[in-house]
């Protein structure tokens, strides 16, 4: 009998988490989906892999049985993957790299342009995805290393090491009532309504809507949005505000849309992140180059004064 890896692997995540909710926000699925996928998965093997209560979900004896070797059967598949996908990449000396947005802002042609001088003849891809992957690819192995604005959903997957934080802003319709403001307070924006990314996206979605920073008011979603001219063109017709990196106000300007600084939330971060079993020496060279460019805290600051 043959069994796709991607059941074993929503298998293995509702095991681990014993909670289908989180489960499916880890996996990037929505909840339904993944319950289709467990009872596939059942089906296929012809017993009940989960005891089902409002507790969450527990193995049964069967589903024990095959938790002790998914573990293993994943890893050694996923391992099996990256080397081959590793032996392509080193083949063609090309680096994938993804990103969510504006990668690592300003330093990141820097970044490639030191990674060039240590790994001569080597040449970066840059990987732009959707909002429905905060992981920017790293979580399915489509790419090597990414540039990521995080935290992102089952961040302890992978090694990260942050290299930037600032601030988040809060991005207005032009004409908005406090459009005018020079810093608005985030307690001001509680009743208004806001652009989210799509519900896959789990915690990355309510980290940018600071559903932990709202003392206890709700949320109100006027808008979804997958990439950033969808943002973009939700918040210019008046569809809902968004908490954004400083560094959108420079990344992407448009007359109907303004920028201004947020107090009451907390600051964001930008990391290199790669998959514990990435080992590869083209990964470690560009995750150097990432120390190099962004410690010099100088440049970063010229660069942003420049931008």
């Amino acid at each position: 009998m043959d069994i796709d890896t991607r059941l074993l692997r929503y298998f293995a995540a509702v095991v681990e988490e014993g909670n289908l909710t989180r489960a499916a926000e880890r996996l990037y699925i929505s909840q339904p989906a993944l319950t289709k996928q467990i009872r596939q998965l059942e089906a296929q093997l012809g017993v009940g892999l989960f005891v089902r209560s409002r507790a969450g979900m527990a193995p049964t004896e069967a589903g024990e049985a095959l938790a002790a070797h998914a573990g293993a059967v994943l890893t050694a598949w996923e391992r099996a993957l990256r080397v081959t996908r590793g032996a392509t990449t080193r083949a063609a000396r090309t680096l994938r790299v993804g990103f969510v947005a504006s990668a690592a802002n300003e330093p990141t042609q820097l970044i490639i342009a030191d990674f060039a001088r240590r790994r001569p003849g080597w040449r970066v891809q840059m990987r732009q995805t959707e909002w429905t992957d905060p992981t920017a690819g790293l979580a399915t192995g489509e790419v090597d290393v990414a540039l990521l604005r995080l935290p992102v959903p089952a961040q302890s997957d992978f090694a990260v090491e942050v290299l930037l934080t600032e601030p988040r802003w809060i991005a207005l319709p032009a004409g908005h009532r406090l459009a005018g403001e020079d810093r608005i307070r985030f307690q001001d924006l509680y009743d208004e309504p806001f652009v989210a990314t799509p519900a896959k996206s789990g915690k990355w979605r309510d980290y940018w809507l600071a559903a932990d920073e709202r003392e206890g008011h709700p949320l109100r979603i006027g808008a979804v949005a997958h990439n950033p001219d969808e943002w973009l063109n939700a918040i210019a017709h008046g569809q809902g505000i968004s908490l954004t990196p400083e560094a959108t106000a420079r990344f992407y300007q448009r007359p109907d849309v303004v920028y201004r600084p947020v107090t009451g939330v907390s600051p964001s971060q930008i990391g290199v992140a790669r998959p514990h079993t990435q080992l590869d020496d083209a990964v470690n060279a560009f995750i150097l180059s990432c120390r190099a460019v962004c410690s010099d805290g100088s440049l970063a600051a010229g660069l942003t004064m420049d931008g």
